[in-house]
């Protein structure tokens, strides 16, 4: 795995730090982030969109990830696009 850090949320402090990575081997991103009000879960749960059925199965998790981090999670997807090799 080719795991780079790409950044953090600009206004981290002790014990709170949401981060993007990309796994360059994957052409993944990876998103550490806060977890989910038990409102936010369960709606996310109960929306049903095309292609996708409700509920969040076990192996997928509900993330939040602030909005000031748009820059870093765009510079993110930057990174695993120039990693894709067509």
């Amino acid at each position: 795995m080719a795991l780079r850090f790409i950044g953090i949320d600009p206004n981290t402090g002790d014990g709170e730090s949401p981060t993007v990575w990309v796994d360059e081997t994957r052409e993944e991103l990876g998103f550490q982030g806060w977890k989910p009000s038990a409102e936010l879960e369960a709606e996310c749960a109960a929306t049903e969109v095309p292609g996708h059925a409700k509920e969040i199965p076990d192996h997928e998790a509900v993330v939040r990830i602030p909005a000031r981090m748009v820059p870093i999670i765009r510079e993110a997807c930057d990174a695993v696009e120039r990693a894709h090799v067509h």
